[in-house]
């Protein structure tokens, strides 16, 4: 075998010592999972802000509140976190009306309490996912870490018994332990850049939804005099 095949990644990797390779594999497990999370977390994103964005326009275009609300019990299942939050709040109302309560306050006060039961739910659903990217990108370069030092240990633990120590002989016991820190990173810095970037797309998802949520009270508000029935989202 020659030095260039010697230096290999795959070669280096071959011969480090059962420690580190176990490190290694751990750190390939975790970077395979982070980017299957990655992908999914991206298209559960997506999805969520068409989910929104067609139930914005719904809600805005002059349908009735009952024909919203009647069409987003039925969607339930498949419907978008917007959706499911006006159905709580809006399902909370009418039972409010029906016991006979017209105090805006009351109405109001459960009201808001079924929406934001429900944007609790519908955010932890969102950040699913989140935490384990943060965990990998947080651990992994301390646990490459953790394979080098063991591996360069293991190295110089080795050149003890020799009587001559050339930098022929030091090199591929140290490249193999700095394949770990290699991987460290190549895990990590996938999973912080993606969770960096879907906490922050988390935020403008949680800031519409609170905004939402703000809006349709206050419509609900000057329209609590008059019966639920009569409400639409046009006309205010």
């Amino acid at each position: 075998m020659n030095a260039s095949q010697d230096m290999s990644i795959l070669s280096l990797i071959l011969q480090a010592s059962w420690v580190v390779q176990l490190v290694m594999l751990i750190l390939v497990v975790a970077s395979v999972a982070s980017w299957a999370t990655i992908f999914r977390k991206s298209q559960a994103l997506k999805q969520v802000r068409q989910f929104n964005e067609s139930f914005e326009q719904d809600f805005w275009s002059g349908q009735s509140l009952n024909d919203l609300y009647n069409s987003a019990t039925q969607n339930a299942k498949h419907g978008g976190p917007m959706e499911r939050i006006f159905a709580s709040g809006m399902r909370e109302y009418k039972k409010l009306r029906e016991r006979r309560i017209n105090d805006s306050g009351t109405l109001m006060d459960g009201t808001r309490r079924a929406m934001r039961a429900s944007f609790q739910r519908e955010m932890d659903e969102v950040e699913s996912g989140l935490s384990f990217l943060g965990t990998v990108g947080s651990v992994s370069p301390y646990v490459g870490l953790f394979g080098t030092v063991w591996g360069v240990m293991h190295a110089f633990t080795g050149f003890a018994n020799m009587e001559q120590i050339t930098l022929a002989t030091v090199a591929p016991g140290i490249a193999e332990a700095l394949v770990a820190t290699a991987m460290g990173l190549f895990a990590a810095i996938p999973a912080v850049t993606a969770y960096n970037r879907y906490a922050n797309s988390i935020d403008r998802i949680a800031n519409s939804q609170e905004t939402f949520m703000e809006e349709f009270t206050n419509i609900l508000q000057r329209n609590v005099s008059g019966p639920a029935t009569s409400a639409t989202a046009s006309g205010y």
